[in-house]
């Protein structure tokens, strides 16, 4: 069943709904309006004890004065585009500068601060829509986003993302959520245990910008094609890690049908499968949270309270020719599926 309820009034006075599904087992997925947000996860432990999985905020204020993304769609371009700046057929466009003026990062957080309308479809399906103009953010083409979540028996969680733009453009959507099988506010996640099917991954500049290399994982702390703690080598001596205080970077898939992602925390018994149709997934391991902000439970935010997996082409891919490719023709429709399966581990 799905039910809908107002969840708060933005600042501005937009009215942000809730949407709660929840299967016949119990277990539940919140979405609120407010950047078509996955805000709760709440799925069953190894003793049967249901509880929220998901790290972030309870109320609208949270989320609009202290989220770092948590739980919401990003795009139009999920992760960075350097010198916030691209050409498309010789067209040069300037896109917004959101990150130290640098760089321009998931898409200025257009989509992620829009409240989106939303429908329930079916018993454990919600979809929502926004229009984004063209020239938003320094982007082309009008573009019309729908996200479907659907929550099942299964305690799967799909979510279908489609866009349709009236001018060629680059579009690439993922979701923000911070992970935490623990429980949303229960200590920091570096005992999860984790699995990556990626023989490369991209590192970066100082600006967090792919050099464009695909180097590969093996012998470095970058290795997680067989499982492994998170904090086992998060304080490496890697520059990479250095730079950004822990993952923050994009894996390079490796082609198959299986889970893309494996998380597990031995504590609780919960584990998370991830399955894509995408080419990359950015780990990043929550290195900049300090606490400052308080989240669910009124509990502060920690260093590693979460661990994000954003199913994604790679980062900065309108600059970087070798890359594939998420340019979308005039007419031409952009679509892409992610599945977040959670279960018991035996």
């Amino acid at each position: 069943m799905t039910e809908k309820k107002l969840f708060g009034v933005t600042k501005d006075g937009r009215e942000v709904h809730s949407y709660t599904i929840t299967n016949s087992q119990g277990a539940s997925v919140g979405l609120i309006t407010y950047g078509a947000t996955v805000n709760c996860i709440n799925v069953p432990d190894k003793n049967g004890v249901i509880a929220d999985v998901l790290s972030g905020f309870s109320d609208i204020s949270g989320h609009e004065e202290h989220s770092d993304y948590q739980g919401m769609t990003v795009g139009r371009y999920a992760n960075r585009i350097a010198n916030g700046e691209f050409e498309l057929d010789g067209v040069k466009y300037s896109v917004t500068k959101n990150e130290k003026e640098k760089t321009c990062l998931h898409g200025g957080a257009e989509l992620s601060t829009a409240v989106w309308n939303a429908i329930i479809v079916d018993d454990n399906a919600v979809e929502m829509s926004y229009f984004s103009a063209d020239g938003s953010h320094g982007f082309p083409g009008n573009v019309n986003f729908v996200v479907k979540f659907v929550f099942n028996e299964k305690n799967e969680l799909k979510i279908d993302y489609y866009a349709k733009t009236d001018k060629k453009t680059v579009i690439n959507m993922t979701n923000h959520a911070y992970f935490n099988l623990a429980g949303a506010s229960n200590g920091d996640i570096l005992n999860h245990v984790l699995r990556i099917d990626a023989d490369y991954y991209t590192p970066t500049d100082a600006d967090s910008i792919p050099t464009g290399e695909l180097r590969s994982v093996e012998g470095t702390a970058f290795d997680f094609r067989e499982p492994k703690a998170i904090g086992r080598d998060i304080g490496a001596q890697d520059e990479q890690l250095i730079m950004c205080k822990g993952y923050d970077h994009n894996f390079c898939l490796n082609e198959g049908d299986g889970a893309a992602v494996t998380a597990y925390d031995p504590e609780s018994g919960r584990a998370l499968d991830v399955y894509t149709d995408l080419l990359g997934v950015q780990l990043y391991t929550g290195n900049f949270l300090d606490g400052s902000n308080l989240g669910k439970d009124e509990k502060p935010l920690i260093k590693h309270a979460g661990f994000c997996l954003e199913t994604q082409f790679y980062p900065d891919t309108p600059n970087q020719p070798e890359f594939p490719q998420c340019t979308v023709e005039a007419g031409k429709e952009f679509r892409s599926t992610t599945v977040f399966k959670f279960y018991i581990k035996k």
